[in-house]
């Protein structure tokens, strides 16, 4: 009984959002005489957007309980971080929604590789239970590699048991980077039997220069996307073997100026935009996703191309159908952009609702689970005597410094 009741409510659901779509009762939220940033014709058109029940229903002229005047303004989709480690911000992930949102970062795609390392299962149960129910969605790629390889002392070592407990959760969208390469293509079991395990799930790949015959054998084993090629002939040969290209402009690691020339209308479609680390500074003084795409036009980039690397490209690649666009069935995730170039972003819409606007959150973040016995650093309690020298001959060995 139970579930042919939820049944009748979805079917319920869709003939509101049809009468809606159809101009028969108001839409929830209407955006009104907008310029549109549509990503699957890579034009620009004057329309309306209808918002009924948290998704958009309808692109043309519509009126809604709710009106929005956007004359003059950009209507756009919210902007998907496709790789990001949310450690190297520092901050949990409600604090991280807070930095962003306001940026017009609606999604990530989050690789808790990091807290695994030290926490293990407990560091990526953490990142889901912190991550419920904020204004920016948290998708997450388990951990693949933990530790990164047997050469590495870590708090935690992560068996393909461990990640099959997290697999059916309706967050995790499959397995992250495989910075094991040599174990792949090694055909090294334990690394295969995790691949195996997600064998109908996204498998994102890192595989820094690696070409030829080992790079097929690589992509051949299901690994489809990598952020670290750092030279454009390591990535147009991984794009032509199908590879979707993560152009990484990050704190630590910035290789958009190189990799940028691979992007013409005929492959874009295969590239996204992506942040991988991005240290608190560069958060506060620069933004988030905003400012690759400032960055990546101001090197020449067409917008339309750069809009669509942090939207429907992304949202594509991961299997995210109701995400990246502004189109009938989409989850309204909208920004309203005063300017395109630069991005500058008044309004964000998420699910439907209005998040922030004009400067302000409009709704309360929920608080933050804690979590028990945890610190983020664990050092053993030491007196004088640690910092004493064993004498075994007449060599000891120090640290030095390189200036520079």
């Amino acid at each position: 009984m139970m579930e042919r009741e939820k049944k009748e409510a979805r079917i319920k659901r869709m003939q509101d959002r049809i009468r809606a779509a159809r101009g028969e009762i108001l839409s929830d939220i209407a955006i009104k005489g907008g310029k549109v940033i549509n990503v699957f014709s890579r034009e620009i058109i004057e329309a309306d957007v209808a918002v009924y029940d948290g998704v958009i229903v309808g692109v043309g002229q519509y009126n809604g309980h709710e009106e929005i005047d956007a004359t003059g303004q950009f209507v756009c989709p919210g902007f998907i971080d496709g790789h990001f480690h949310i450690e190297s911000t520092m901050l949990s992930p409600p604090e991280l929604a807070k930095a962003v949102l306001p940026h017009g970062t609606t999604s990530i795609v989050a690789d808790p590789h990091e807290i695994a390392n030290v926490i293990g299962k407990r560091g990526i149960q953490y990142i889901l239970d912190s991550s419920e129910r904020l204004p920016v969605d948290f998708y997450i790629m388990l951990p693949s590699c933990v530790p990164a390889t047997h050469l590495e002392t870590s708090g935690a070592d992560l068996s393909c048991d461990d990640l099959m407990f997290f697999r059916g959760h309706d967050r995790v969208l499959g397995l992250a980077e495989m910075m094991n390469y040599p174990g792949v293509i090694s055909g090294m079991g334990a690394v295969l039997e995790k691949i195996e395990a997600f064998c109908d799930k996204i498998k994102d790949g890192h595989a820094p220069l690696l070409a030829g015959r080992g790079l097929n054998a690589y992509i051949g084993a299901g690994l489809r996307s990598d952020h670290e090629c750092t030279v454009l002939e390591e990535a147009l040969e991984k794009l032509r073997l199908g590879m979707h290209i993560m152009i990484r402009q990050g704190t630590q690691a910035k290789n958009m100026k190189s990799l940028l020339p691979l992007v013409s209308s005929s492959t874009v479609g295969q590239c996204s935009l992506v942040t991988d680390d991005l240290h608190p500074h560069d958060l506060m003084r620069k933004g988030h996703l905003n400012h690759l795409i400032d960055t990546a036009v101001g090197a020449g980039l067409d917008p339309l191309h750069a809009i669509l690397m942090v939207t429907l490209n992304t949202a594509r690649y991961f299997g995210l159908k109701d995400l990246g666009a502004i189109a009938p069935g989409y989850q309204a995730d909208i920004l309203i952009l005063s300017s395109l170039c630069p991005v500058a972003v008044n309004t964000v819409i998420k699910k439907g609702r209005v998040v922030f606007d004009g400067g302000t959150f409009t709704d309360p973040f929920p608080e933050l689970p804690l979590m028990d016995n945890i610190s983020p650093m664990n050092i053993k309690r030491f007196d004088p005597e640690a910092f004493s020298i064993p004498q075994r001959g007449e060599l000891i060995r120090v640290i030095g410094l390189i200036p520079d």
